[in-house]
């Protein structure tokens, strides 16, 4: 989620032969109905929260648990995912160690002093992690792209970075060359397993000036015997369902439940806890990851309140438990 609201960006149709969702200097959401709350909206609910954040900043302990990296180093990686808080996860499929939208640092913002505070520690250390592959990027928002975190694994890793389209610049401009960037539908083959960029419903923007000049996307990794989903940050669209007839079943999907308090704000580009089960049936995954809530205080509703939504959810569809998980803190499961 962005801390800054923009009033300028891309936005006319652009030439003919160029894919629906592309216009002059940018991209734009496919459903005709997608709308943003009007500028006066999004500030007062920004600068509400920025007080809120200094006189009285909420608190919370999500669950954890002690994860020293040890088995993750071990070689070869074993198929396992770890939630390392937010939209980090630790995927590790046929040999390789894939991170997902890596943020270690303490605050979700352009700077170290502005932006919403991390509740608690990520669930491995950065000295923990084991050798980093491959690194893929929903979007350029602060709690997805994080330029701190991404600069030190370039520097003690060298993955390739696989991002949406418009990315490339920004992490040459950082310093950072070894960027592939993808549009919706294309894939990129690394170390035997496949890398799908496929669509997601939400906006890019990290300044006043460059709303959605930058693909959003969520991905699909895909090995020799499994298949994951990874969500990043989305409204709930009809891009689920295309996502699992192309390129479903999946074993894993792992989706956002946080941050959709207010609606009039965050309905079009943040699914609820209901939503986010009704993607992952969409999807046709066997099992449902939560993530996205937690971590960074980025919404109005209780910090503790989308994973007892989304178990409720579950319930209420007689979708078998142990289907859903909602890891703690650093755990690692094997999928």
């Amino acid at each position: 989620m962005l801390i800054l609201v923009a009033c300028a960006g891309a936005g006319t149709e652009s030439g003919s032969g160029q894919p629906v969702h592309h216009v002059n200097g940018g991209f734009r959401n496919l459903d005709p109905d997608f709308a943003r709350a009007s500028g006066w909206i999004r500030w007062t609910f920004i600068l509400r929260r920025s007080m809120q954040s200094l006189t009285s900043p909420r608190r919370f302990d999500a669950p954890r648990v002690a994860n020293d990296g040890a088995a993750l180093r071990m070689q070869p990686p074993s198929t396992t995912l770890t939630w390392v808080g937010h939209a980090t996860l630790l995927v590790q499929v046929d040999g390789l160690n894939v991170l997902t939208d890596p943020q270690w640092s303490d605050r979700a913002g352009p700077t170290s002093w502005l932006g919403p505070r991390r509740l608690g520690p990520p669930g491995l250390a950065f000295e923990a992690l084991p050798r980093i592959d491959v690194v893929v990027i929903s979007h350029d928002h602060y709690d997805h792209l994080d330029l701190p975190t991404v600069k030190r694994l370039a520097a003690a890793h060298d993955p390739l970075f696989i991002v949406p389209l418009g990315l490339k610049p920004w992490f040459a401009d950082n310093g950072m060359t070894r960027v592939e960037e993808l549009d919706w539908w294309q894939e990129r083959e690394h170390g035997g397993v496949r890398f799908i960029c496929v669509p997601a419903q939400h906006f890019s923007q990290r300044s006043f000036w460059d709303a959605n000049r930058r693909l959003w996307a969520s991905w699909v990794i895909v090995g020799r015997e499994k298949r994951l989903y990874f969500a990043g940050d989305t409204g709930y669209f009809a891009g689920f369902k295309e996502a699992g007839r192309r390129l479903g079943p999946f074993d894993v999907a792992a989706l956002p439940i946080g941050a959709y308090v207010p609606a009039e704000i965050m309905k079009w580009v943040h699914v609820t806890p209901e939503e986010s089960v009704q993607a992952f049936v969409d999807l046709s995954a066997r099992t449902m990851v939560a993530m996205h809530w937690g971590t960074f205080d980025l919404a109005d509703e209780p910090l503790d309140e989308p994973p007892v939504r989304m178990i409720a959810e579950i319930q209420r569809r007689n979708i078998e438990p142990s289907r859903a998980w909602i890891l703690k803190v650093g755990e690692s499961r094997a999928w």
